[in-house]
């Protein structure tokens, strides 16, 4: 016997995969299960046990990390699963919204288990590296007792009882990731456009990315304080350049959909009064009269 905890691994995409092979190397027994068999041979060979049902996944081990695409696939894997879940604790890795993460809690609750919502900010590769973080929220006691084993997978970074914390800050990350990315792909295809590569871009797409934690920061006591003056920018000027960023892609025959939003949203902000503030104030009218 190992002496290590005992884990459940359902869901072998990419990530389950590292996931399993992770806590494997790290000397814990894995049960492991998929929809598509084939997918835990290579885990079988490397010493998984390889259950024949999810109802027997589940049943064979008190933690069970969930490596799925969303809740509803949580639901399709383990409604039949209902059976085994009394005395689990459910840690379910995949994405999904804070609002049908709390609702899976109440799911899991009400068949016995406990849920642990996480939310990955690395991808496969970066599992079982110690500078890698996973977001958890749920039962503090629950987290407090699989926190050792949960260190194996990447770091832990506890948010708090309420379920939904987790997925929430992790698509706080993904909003930041996928527009950061998207405007990269947009500087790449305006300097294509120009006869640039990628390799002539990226040290100045690196060095504007550098400089971003700097105004981050100072915005973010500002904008906390509800301190909007245009006392060092000031929205109109924003939608100036916002529209020279517009017009240069379109002069490129280069596509518009991105550089437009954020015309429209500096319009939007214009419209309702906030030309002389701090382009800040576009939080004000992101966040909206129901926030």
């Amino acid at each position: 016997m190992s002496g290590k905890q005992p884990v459940t691994v359902i869901g072998l995409g990419p990530m389950g995969q590292a996931m399993a092979g992770t806590l494997l190397d790290h000397g814990h027994p894995v049960t492991v299960w998929n929809r598509t068999a084939s997918r835990a041979n290579a885990l079988a060979a490397r010493g998984a046990l390889v259950a024949r049902s999810a109802e027997e996944a589940v049943a064979a081990h008190e933690l069970v990390v969930l490596s799925l695409t969303d809740y509803a696939a949580m639901y399709d894997v383990l409604e039949p699963a209902s059976a085994a879940l009394a005395g689990r604790v459910l840690v379910n890795l995949g994405s999904d919204t804070p609002e049908r993460t709390r609702a899976g809690a109440r799911w899991a609750a009400e068949r016995g288990a406990v849920l642990l919502s996480g939310g990955v900010t690395v991808p496969p590769s970066g599992i079982g590296k110690p500078e890698s973080s996973t977001f958890y929220s749920g039962p503090r006691a629950a987290f407090e007792a699989h926190r050792t084993t949960l260190g194996v997978l990447t770091g832990t970074d506890y948010r708090g009882e309420d379920p939904g914390l987790a997925a929430l800050h992790y698509q706080i990350g993904m909003v930041m990731f996928w527009t950061s990315m998207l405007a990269y792909w947009q500087a790449l295809a305006l300097g294509r456009a120009n006869g640039l590569t990628a390799a002539d871009v990226l040290p100045h797409a690196v060095g504007t990315m550098t400089s971003m934690p700097g105004f981050l920061r100072f915005y973010a006591e500002r904008v906390d304080a509800g301190h909007h003056a245009g006392d060092v920018d000031r929205l109109a000027m924003g939608l100036a350049s916002a529209e020279h960023v517009l017009h240069t892609n379109a002069d490129a025959g280069v596509d518009t959909t991105l550089p437009e939003t954020v015309v429209a949203l500096f319009r939007r902000g214009m419209a309702a009064g906030h030309a002389a503030d701090s382009f800040s104030s576009l939080v004000e009218l992101l966040t909206g009269p129901t926030a």
